[in-house]
């Protein structure tokens, strides 16, 4: 006895404790990371109904009034952060609305955050969405009506399946389209995706796309 507990595990007894472990981590790693994904979904569906409270804060005090005529404007994402106004509207400085975290930006415009990406748009004058790359572009009186924000995963199917959407209306909708991922340069969103008619995939005006097809031809349906 005292030489077999000298020579430890035989190969046999070893090659079945790697053939349990290996076992655990198929059952085991799949459920993680399933519980994961879910888990970055629910996160990025409150993230955007903060947005929608916090763009009414920032309209409601009037933060931006680009046009001067006395009613609030609605917020590109480092005007919501309280950063330094992009656009030209006499208030450089914003009481924050949003955590000092939505004003690490990528290539694009977007902020990444658990295992999503987030961006906000305002309307052009002939209702195109642009964000805060382009915020002279902006149209003042349509701003005082109109924004949206979509919510994409960083890599579909690991860190996330589903891409949301929300607007003025405070509706959140969602599809699944396995090329909206940043990996996936191409097939990045366009302004107008979750809105449904026969209007210009960069607009951002008009009905959404709630239980339809939507301007990218995917089938959106309410968020829950």
């Amino acid at each position: 006895m005292g030489r077999r507990q000298q020579q430890g595990f035989t190969l046999i007894e070893l090659m079945i404790v790697i053939a349990i472990i290996a076992t655990i981590a198929v059952i085991a790693i799949p459920n993680l990371l399933a519980q994961k994904l879910v888990s970055n979904e629910a996160a990025a569906m409150e993230t955007l109904r903060m947005f929608i409270s916090s763009q009414v804060q920032f309209k409601r005090g009037a933060s931006a009034d680009e046009n001067g005529n006395g009613i609030g404007e609605y917020g590109l994402l480092p005007e919501l952060s309280g950063g330094a106004g992009v656009r030209n509207v006499g208030n450089p400085i914003r009481p924050a609305v949003l955590s000092s975290g939505f004003r690490s930006f990528g290539s694009r415009g977007e902020v990444s955050r658990g295992g999503y990406f987030f961006i906000v748009l305002l309307p052009t004058a002939t209702g195109q969405g642009v964000n805060w790359l382009t915020p002279g572009a902006v149209d003042a009186e349509i701003a005082e009506t109109t924004w949206c924000a979509y919510a994409w995963p960083t890599r579909f199917g690991s860190t996330g399946n589903r891409t949301f959407f929300v607007s003025q209306a405070g509706d959140m909708i969602t599809t699944m389209d396995s090329r909206y991922t940043h990996d996936n340069a191409g097939g990045l969103l366009t302004p107008g995706a979750a809105f449904g008619g026969s209007g210009s995939a960069t607009s951002i005006t008009g009905c959404l796309a709630m239980n339809t097809t939507g301007r990218d031809g995917n089938f959106w349906k309410q968020a829950n």
